[in-house]
């Protein structure tokens, strides 16, 4: 089997909790329980009860990198993971490195000084982002989380991502649900903040829902606050672990994202209790939604977000109709655990040169 590093500058569970995050944490689980050796190196932020902890093992330890195996599998963890990259694969030795988000450039350079293959794990569209020149790595092995996002990496760079869309559980998402509010998730202008609000401000006789993420500032706050002070229909809810809280009361899942969405996983999780979408037509949204849901222009006249809205909440057959399809999408086979872990497998051992190992 593989010992396999997955490096990223960004921190990690339990510190944040985005799609990263989400992401690595089941690819980890995954490959640990197919006898692989996997770990981490993530930044560490340092704050809370765990944080607190982690820079007390730094301070005693006097290294660089403080680990811990709590998630099931062994991370460690940096203040500045780029510069740890090169001596921890020059000591643990992994067949491969695998560089997700979070100045991947930078990271991917510091990791090839060790002489170890690298593969790029492609998950959003900020080219600004990367920390250097992607083209400097030349032609190197990817795989991306949409076809949106390989198209995109494919113009810009020339090379030839993998698409495998992210991996979710859907055990941790499906639930039933008493359909009772429009859920807007991570409510940030870049998320479509003033679409959402302008749509509640129109649908006064809608419940909305909108959830904070843990990553939003004391200011954001503030200001998000005061944009819906005059909505007696709009309900703000604090930041949840586990997802099914929101989903469980949810009749919509509204997302008119501004940018271009790599794929836009609550989608998906929303989409595996049946929950339709009302979504931007860009970036990656567009695959993840499918026909379950309605996918409109976010710049586009605000009076198209609401009808899709009030069409869903009021009609009882076009609602049951994209529900269907909702569900229908979310369980289609390319977001089939298996076939996506058997997927990274083969990319992985292609990668390293050693031979595939199956499994009974």
């Amino acid at each position: 089997n593989m010992k396999i590093l997955i490096a990223s500058s960004q921190p990690f569970l339990p510190e944040i909790m985005g799609g990263m995050q989400k992401s690595s944490d089941i690819l980890a689980r995954m490959l640990h329980d197919k006898g692989h050796d996997c770990q981490l190196l993530t930044a560490l932020i340092g704050s809370g009860w765990f944080g607190w902890m982690a820079r007390m093992k730094l301070k005693l330890s006097g290294g660089p990198i403080v680990r811990d195996s709590g998630l099931g599998y062994p991370v460690g963890r940096a203040w500045f993971p780029w510069q740890c990259v090169e001596r921890l694969a020059c000591k643990e030795k992994p067949d491969v490195i695998i560089i997700p988000c979070g100045k991947p450039v930078q990271m991917a350079l510091e990791a090839r000084k060790a002489g170890i293959p690298v593969v790029m794990w492609l998950q959003n569209v900020e080219f600004t982002d990367h920390g250097g020149n992607f083209a400097d790595l030349g032609y190197i092995p990817c795989v991306a989380n949409s076809s949106f996002t390989a198209m995109k990496y494919h113009t810009a760079y020339g090379v030839d991502p993998v698409v495998i869309h992210p991996m979710i559980d859907g055990r941790r998402y499906r639930t039933d649900t008493t359909r009772e509010n429009v859920a807007f998730i991570n409510p940030h202008p870049l998320k479509g903040l003033d679409v959402a609000v302008k749509v509640a401000e129109k649908c006064p006789d809608i419940p909305f829902s909108f959830i904070q993420t843990w990553t939003s500032s004391e200011a954001e706050q503030k200001e998000l606050k005061r944009k819906i002070s005059g909505l007696s229909n709009v309900t703000l809810c604090p930041p949840v672990s586990d997802m099914r809280k929101v989903y469980q009361k949810a009749r919509i899942v509204l997302a008119p994202s501004q940018w271009e969405e790599a794929y836009g996983r609550i989608a998906t999780e929303a989409q595996y209790s049946g929950i339709p979408v009302v979504a931007s037509n860009r970036g990656g949204l567009p695959e993840a939604v499918g026909r379950g849901g309605v996918l409109l222009d976010p710049d586009g006249d605000i009076h198209h977000w609401v009808d899709a809205v009030q069409k869903l909440w009021h009609d009882p057959l076009h609602y049951q109709s994209l529900s269907d399809f909702a569900f229908a999408h979310a369980n289609r086979p390319e977001l089939d655990i298996g076939w996506q872990l058997e997927k990274w497998e083969n990319l992985l051992y292609d990668i390293t040169g050693k031979p595939v190992e199956r499994h009974a």
